[in-house]
């Protein structure tokens, strides 16, 4: 599937890079992201290694390589950053992931540990070249131990992971989430298994409220535009998840 901007301006764009066609993410497909700033690219969790051809073309229609400056982890799954050697030879790029997980980079094959910087547990925040600031949100334990989510200042888009993930059947995923009430379902056992505990939840929320929040973008389904974010972080202030749904009884 061709990719698509999500959001314009004259020099600020949020990009969608496309949908796997292949049948190499059978189950659970990937959502890669770029934003361009100034002429001058972030890659948001550009996937493994078998989406990697993909999302060079899709992300080439905005951005050469060599102009893509920064790639954000939002933890350390390979389905985030498989690919993390080969877009690291192809680009200049420096690598932002929770410090946690710097070590467990060299099993993808990365060498050059110099241009990896590790995000401090309380978060931080990305100064573009425009001077436009990307915010590490903490959203530890959702739902690895070490877990960032990206807003973008510029465009109010909060990128968030695997949270708001959805799993729909093959070629069914939407781009937007056009009736949140059936979204639901396929949203829930997802979180259900996947965040160990409310108590996440609930300090995720503590972090994100003050945040002028446009857009919700997830690694994982569709994407929520502003009525629908709405509604997706009154839903999830009230799921309760993990050891809180009582899975395992």
């Amino acid at each position: 599937m061709a990719s698509e901007v999500v959001y314009d301006s004259p020099n600020h764009k949020f990009c969608w890079l496309g949908r796997d066609e292949t049948g190499l993410e059978e189950g659970v497909q990937t959502n890669q992201y770029l934003i361009v700033d100034n002429g001058r690219g972030t890659l948001l969790d550009p996937g493994g290694f078998g989406v990697f051809s993909r999302v060079v073309v899709n992300m080439s229609e905005f951005v050469d390589p060599e102009k893509v400056d920064h790639i954000f982890l939002c933890h350390q799954d390979p389905d985030v950053g498989g690919g993390l050697a080969s877009w690291m030879d192809m680009t200049p790029a420096r690598v932002h992931v929770s410090s946690l997980w710097i070590r467990f980079l060299l099993h993808y094959g990365v060498t050059a540990l110099g241009r990896i910087e590790g995000i401090p547990d309380q978060g931080g925040s990305l100064t573009l070249s425009s001077g436009n600031r990307l915010e590490f949100v903490p959203a530890h334990f959702l739902h690895s131990p070490g877990n960032f989510h990206v807003f973008d200042h510029a465009s109010g888009i909060l990128f968030t992971g695997d949270l708001g993930a959805a799993i729909y059947p093959k070629g069914e995923t939407p781009l937007y989430v056009e009736d949140f009430e059936d979204h639901v379902r396929h949203m829930e056992g997802f979180h259900v298994r996947y965040v160990a505990t409310s108590q996440a939840i609930a300090y995720w929320l503590s972090k994100i409220r003050p945040l002028p929040i446009r857009m919700i973008c997830p690694q994982h389904g569709s994407i929520f535009r502003e009525k629908e974010a709405r509604q997706f972080l009154e839903w999830i202030a009230k799921a309760r998840v993990g050891f809180d749904a009582n899975i395992f009884t």
